[in-house]
C-alpha cells in the first residue's frame, strides 16, 4: 500500500481540539437535519471556513471543543495543523454544498453530502483518521511531484 503524505508545517495544535470539534459538526449536522434548517447547515460552513481561511485561533465549534477538552481534562497531544487546515477546506466545500443543496430543497443530494461530511468527522473523532491526509495524497499530490 502507498504512504500517505499530508501538508506539512510548523505550527502545532492539541489533536485532542480537532477530534471533539468532529463530534461538534457531527451533532450539528444531525441537528440540522432534523430541524429542517439551513442557518444551522450555513453556520458549519462559516464554521469551517473560518478554519480554513483565517489566522483566527479559533472557530465557534473549536472554541467549544478547546473549552470541553479543558473540562474534561483530556491529555493533549501535539500535532501538525496544516493537515488540519487542508481537510477544514474540504470540510467548508463539502458543507457550502450541502447548505446551497438544501436551501434548493434538494435535500437527498444534500443528504448524501452531509452523510459523507459526517463519515469523514466521524472517522475523525473516532479513531483519530484525517481522510484529509489520504485525499491529499491520492488526489492534490499526483499534481505537484515531478
Amino acid at each position: 500500500m502507498k504512504n500517505l503524505f499530508c501538508p506539512i508545517s510548523d505550527e502545532r495544535i492539541n489533536e485532542q481540539v480537532p477530534r471533539v470539534t468532529a463530534l461538534l459538526v457531527i451533532l450539528t449536522v444531525i441537528v440540522s437535519f432534523a430541524l429542517q434548517t439551513a442557518v444551522l447547515m450555513a453556520f458549519v460552513a462559516a464554521d469551517f471556513f473560518i478554519r480554513a481561511f483565517t489566522k483566527m485561533k479559533f472557530s465557534p465549534l473549536s472554541c467549544m471543543a478547546y473549552w470541553i477538552t479543558q473540562l474534561l481534562k483530556l491529555p493533549a497531544k501535539a500535532i501538525d495543523k496544516a493537515p488540519k487546515i487542508f481537510a477544514a477546506r474540504m470540510g467548508f466545500a463539502m458543507s457550502l454544498v450541502f447548505a446551497v443543496l438544501f436551501a434548493f430543497q434538494l435535500t437527498t443530494a444534500a443528504s448524501s453530502v452531509a452523510g459523507v461530511l459526517v463519515f469523514f468527522a466521524a472517522l475523525e473523532f473516532a479513531v483519530g483518521f484525517c481522510a484529509g491526509c489520504t485525499i491529499y495524497t491520492y488526489l492534490v499530490l499526483p499534481f505537484y511531484k515531478n
